[in-house]
């Protein structure tokens, strides 16, 4: 098979769809690999890399979308790359398409196979593409929050961790899955006061059993949300429903309550967010405010630390995206329903039905296509 990893265009987005290290495996197993020309310097992979490792570098992604029989990227195709696609080409990436009716539409339109990173599952219940992100983003939204409560980034002021004889900053987090694990981790590292505020009993047992009394856990309601973020210097919403559009938990109404100066790292934006202030920022412009609350909404945050991202999601990403390549999509989809789970669009039908229902498209199940 011919795979294709052309450069990312999403603004600030260094990452890339396979390092060197990766088209190796690929190469190993059979296969050719087309990298458009710079497409891993944003984390220091040079083009003769990609060469050494056996791959043909390719100066424009048009000529890499016109021959792959196989696209692997990062982030959702932006609207140049969706014309670029075509009827029975395989799309390898974050779709992310429930808040994004313009790109599945395109995707549509195409007739490409695309199959979704974030939807992909495990035996465990777990989304194993989108951990690394998750875990990457969870804890970037401490680091991220804890610049913008400076005074000078017009925040409260305040410093996480305190000082002896000076209160703690506030943290809450909405949601004790990957981000919000991630989160609490680094938060309770800085020495801020920590909750998590969470739905599922089960995962606050874990969550205990993990951070002992260091981080409080309180049970998900409309009342704890906004009792707990009027008086938090920092809210960090982690919510998922996977494949659907986040769940609004934090309402317009309820920010006049919150402290001026407090900031909210929606990280559940790549939804489309946990509140319904959130818009998407990027990289270059990351923060917004609404009725004195700094909004931190970027839609790609893992792309800040590109290096570490790319090399973490590619330890996930490969052997799925192997066995595609090894087998074919339809047979690597048969062969394992994890993987089909991740099947999003195919030949102009949806094949998720979050994202169906969401959009208001005819459900298909992906079992009719294979």
């Amino acid at each position: 098979m011919l795979i294709g990893v052309p450069k990312e265009i999403k603004n600030h987005e260094y990452r890339v769809g396979l390092t060197p290290l990766s088209v190796r495996e690929m190469i190993r197993n059979g296969h050719e690999v087309w990298v458009e020309t710079r497409a891993g310097e944003g984390i220091g992979a040079a083009d003769a890399d990609y060469v050494k490792a056996g791959a043909r570098i390719i100066p424009t992604a048009a000529e890499v979308f016109a021959k792959a029989d196989m696209i692997v990227k990062v982030k959702e195709p932006q609207a140049g790359e969706r014309k670029m696609l075509r009827e029975g080409q395989i799309l390898y990436t974050y779709l992310h398409l429930a808040p994004d009716p313009e790109q599945t539409r395109d995707l549509v339109k195409s007739g490409a196979v695309c199959i979704a990173y974030e939807t992909v599952t495990n035996a465990r219940g777990g989304l194993p593409l989108l951990a690394p992100m998750s875990q990457v983003a969870g804890r970037m939204s401490v680091q991220s929050g804890a610049h913008c409560l400076e005074k000078a980034q017009g925040g409260r002021g305040v410093l996480l961790g305190g000082v002896p004889g000076v209160a703690k900053g506030k943290v809450v987090i909405l949601g004790g899955g990957v981000v919000g694990t991630n989160a609490a981790a680094m938060a309770l590292g800085l020495g801020a006061d920590v909750t998590i505020i969470e739905k599922s009993t089960d995962r606050m047992e874990e969550l205990v059993a993990r951070f002992g009394t260091g981080v409080k856990t309180l049970y998900s309601t409309q009342g704890t949300i906004e009792d707990e973020c009027a008086e938090a210097d920092l809210v960090i919403g982690g919510v998922l429903i996977p494949g659907a559009a986040a769940p609004k938990l934090i309402t317009k109404a309820m920010l006049k309550d919150w402290k001026p100066g407090a900031v909210l790292v929606d990280v559940a934006i790549d939804q489309g967010g946990c509140a319904e202030t959130s818009r998407a920022t990027t990289h270059a412009d990351p923060t917004y405010v609404v009725d004195g609350v700094i909004h931190y909404c970027v839609a790609n945050m893992p792309g800040g630390v590109a290096r570490t991202s790319t090399f973490a999601l590619n330890n996930a990403t490969l052997p799925f995206g192997l066995a595609i390549a090894n087998k074919g999509w339809k047979q690597a989809l048969k062969d394992d329903g994890h993987l089909k789970n991740g099947l999003n669009v195919a030949f102009g039908q949806v094949t998720y039905k979050a994202v169906a229902d969401d959009l208001d498209y005819k459900y298909v199940a992906a079992d009719t296509l294979l």
